[in-house]
């Protein structure tokens, strides 16, 4: 059977059904993965060696078998899939990972340590950090970092409460995740976040999460004024949104994926397509730039997702020393 056939049998985006026990990826190798996104692939220009390579990546409610929640029901937001078909739903992330040719991958709705566990052995050795952020909530499906290069430091910021706009505190919906690394003699500090989901929607929450992260981004270019910082994930809104205006008004925070518009679009919902996962440099740190053009959205052909995900991915190019 193709993998393309496959990877939608795979999860329904909808329900999360899982294939059955016995299915699995069959033939082809990592680089059909590339071949399937849109306008790329394999033809895709391969980054320079200097370059910093960062994608991010929602890979849509990846749990283990274990039932946390004690509700894994077919209506259910936790499901617990068998150990075949959680060996498959592996397989097929970390292909499609793999496909992104990457340095960093920021990753969002990986619900605990064994999944990431599991991803990161299949990448193999070239990818020598995995760090998750994990929540500690009964099915919670957090953020991590995956890296070709060793971690010098990580921060992690859920804790600490955050202003709302109109009075009053809140947290992080999940851990806002600061990993700092060696790249190959430059300091790369990387954000991976995911923000409240706009199911049972709080704008305002939202907006108290992009505000603080804007300042956390800050304090980091400050104190690392030498270091390319980039922060990335499903901030879930757009970018004439309240919150990214907090992150991009001021040009504080460069959006990469803006060169694309209007195919930097990450989500499709009732037919709209909507730019919800996002990389994003400080441009007070200056150690790196951009590399214009170098911005891709991945996502697998005849589908409006990635990997099996409801999500298309990101990735882009940083110099550093430049």
């Amino acid at each position: 059977m193709p993998r393309r056939l496959l990877a939608v049998l795979a999860l329904c985006c909808s329900c999360g059904a899982l294939v059955p026990a016995d299915s699995g990826p069959t033939g082809g190798s990592n680089s059909e993965a590339g071949e399937s996104s849109e306008g790329g692939g394999l033809d895709l220009p391969k980054p320079a060696a200097a370059d910093l390579v960062v994608a991010t990546f929602n890979v849509h409610l990846f749990f283990d078998t274990t039932c946390d929640s004690g509700s894994c029901g077919g209506g259910d937001f936790e499901s617990a899939p068998n150990q075949g078909q959680f060996d498959y739903r592996a397989d097929e992330i970390s292909e499609a990972i793999d496909a992104f040719d990457a340095d960093v991958v920021l990753l969002q709705e990986v619900e605990n340590q064994s999944c990431l566990d599991a991803l990161h052995q299949r990448l193999g050795a070239g990818y020598k950090t995995a760090i998750l952020g994990e929540t500690h909530f009964p099915a919670s499906v957090d953020v991590a970092v995956l890296s070709r290069f060793e971690s010098l430091e990580v921060r992690r910021h859920s804790d600490v409460p955050i202003d709302l706009p109109g009075g009053g505190q809140t947290w992080f919906a999940r851990e806002f995740l600061e990993v700092h690394l060696e790249a190959d003699g430059h300091r790369l500090i990387v954000f991976a976040a995911h923000f409240k989901s706009k199911n049972d929607d709080d704008p305002e929450r939202r907006l108290a999460e992009a505000t603080r992260a804007r300042e956390i981004v800050d304090a980091s270019a400050a104190e690392f004024p030498d270091a390319v910082i980039v922060m990335g994930g499903d901030l879930n809104d757009t970018p004439d949104s309240p919150p990214l205006v907090a992150l991009i008004g001021d040009g504080g925070l460069l959006r990469v994926a803006a060169e694309l518009a209007p195919d930097d679009w990450t989500y499709e919902y009732n037919d709209e397509h909507r730019a919800l996962d996002h990389l994003l440099q400080a441009t007070a740190a200056t150690g790196g730039t951009y590399i214009a053009g170098s911005a891709h959205v991945f996502r697998d052909g005849g589908s409006d997702g990635w990997g099996g995900s409801d999500h298309a991915a990101l990735r882009a190019s940083f110099r550093a020393g430049s």
